[in-house]
């Protein structure tokens, strides 16, 4: 299966400008494009998942990515899917996300001998003068056609700011700047894009004329690739130290049923046949699926190694095979004992799996706390040094929230 085809039969490809010839450029590996990332945290998170993999497939099918980082964008923020403002940032703390950043997408993308490129738009949005951007650039874009975008629609209720409603016109400049400076000659971006990607497209056939060539996808579900990075404790990283490669793993094993093999079609790079064989798999059979998903993108993020340890620590947490070894722990301090004891709230707030001693409070009292596999319901519950000792203290807050203490 040639490359687009791939594509469309893994759920990735939701609009297009012109399939037939997007088609050609891609299985030709003559696309050089771009997709966007915004550096508004120092950690990838899932929801970046979708796209550093489409790009992954595009890059081994020939074609050239360019990985955008939005050092000026950043600067205000994109309004899609938001209601409200974003945060600003300061100048330092967007170039310390983009060099976390860089760091991240080399897992996935090989940038060597010009294979890729990892290019910030802070090199040409932070210099323009603006009334020549207003001449150059704005005269181009309707306000009326503007109104209309979806992504500014959401927020005319709640308000919507007017350096938030330059986003689509930069957004539309990078566009004309990466075709001018790099060949580029195709976007992706999610489908809450749509809108800024054919101001990009508009932006270039108007400067340039009808010859100039451009193309926009957006990825289908991107949007709900965003959401994939939220969970009810905060978002899931890429970076190990913000969200560990067990929980990581334990992320992707718990996904829903009806979400199972869209994840794998989507994200692994296992074939298609392989994964159509699972359509048909009911109850532990997809358990099993949820394994392998798991397993896969924990393998893609963090290596081989750390997988098969996150997988052997799972199936002994959950069916008692193996060794605890591998799960996540926490290490007490003597100073975290007062006479040689410490109560339960400490625990459960020291160890992570509670955000303040409040949370742990109302976790224990709503009977959501268990110790080595035991309900704890006693807030004022504590243990000595002794109950830490061996493979330590097996921790649970909720299902699916484990974590193994010891001294």
């Amino acid at each position: 299966m040639k490359c687009y085809e791939e594509l469309v039969a893994r759920g990735l490809i939701a609009q297009v400008t012109d399939e037939e010839e997007i088609k050609k450029m891609v299985n030709e590996g003559k696309a050089v494009f771009y997709i966007g990332f915004d550096p508004t945290a120092d950690s990838l998170h899932v929801g970046h998942f979708m796209a550093l993999c489409l790009m992954k497939r595009l890059q081994m099918a020939g074609n050239k990515p360019i990985a955008l980082l939005g050092g000026g964008t950043g600067m205000i923020g994109d309004p899609s899917g938001r209601s409200d403002m974003r945060q600003m940032m300061t100048k330092e703390t967007i170039q310390h996300n983009v060099d976390c950043f860089k760091k991240q997408m080399s897992r996935f993308i090989d940038f060597s001998d010009g294979k890729a490129l990892m290019v910030n738009n802070a090199d040409w949005l932070l210099d323009l003068n603006y009334v020549e951007m207003l001449r150059e650039v704005g005269a181009h874009f309707s306000v009326n056609n503007m109104l209309r975008a979806e992504c500014y629609k959401q927020r005319m209720e709640k308000g919507l700011s007017f350096l938030e409603f330059n986003y689509m016109i930069m957004q539309s400049y990078d566009f004309y700047m990466l075709y001018q400076k790099y060949g580029c000659n195709m976007q992706f971006g999610g489908d809450d894009q749509w809108s800024n990607m054919l101001g990009g497209t508009e932006l270039i056939r108007r400067k340039l004329g009808k010859d100039a060539y451009a193309m926009t996808i957006t990825l289908l579900l991107n949007s709900e690739g965003k959401k994939m990075g939220k969970t009810q404790s905060g978002a899931v990283w890429l970076d190990p130290n913000k969200t560990s490669p067990f929980d990581f793993y334990q992320y992707w094993r718990n996904v829903g049923d009806a979400d199972v093999l869209k994840c794998l079609r989507m994200l692994t790079f296992l074939p298609l046949e392989q994964i159509d064989e699972m359509d048909h798999w009911e109850g532990s059979q997809l358990n099993t699926a949820k394994e392998i998903l798991a397993y896969e993108l924990t393998k893609l993020v963090h290596g081989e190694e750390e997988a098969e340890k996150s997988q052997a620590a799972a199936r002994a947490l959950f069916a008692g095979q193996g060794s605890l070894e591998h799960m996540p722990s926490y290490q007490l301090k003597d100073e975290d004992f007062t006479e040689g004891k410490i109560d339960i709230l400490s625990i459960v707030q020291k160890s992570g799996l509670a955000s303040s001693r409040s949370d742990a409070r109302r976790n224990v009292e709503q009977g959501g706390v268990s110790v080595n596999g035991t309900q704890v319901k006693d807030i004022k519950a504590s243990y000595d040094k002794d109950a830490f000792t061996g493979e330590g203290m097996i921790v649970k807050r909720g299902k699916k929230n484990f974590m193994k203490v010891i001294l």
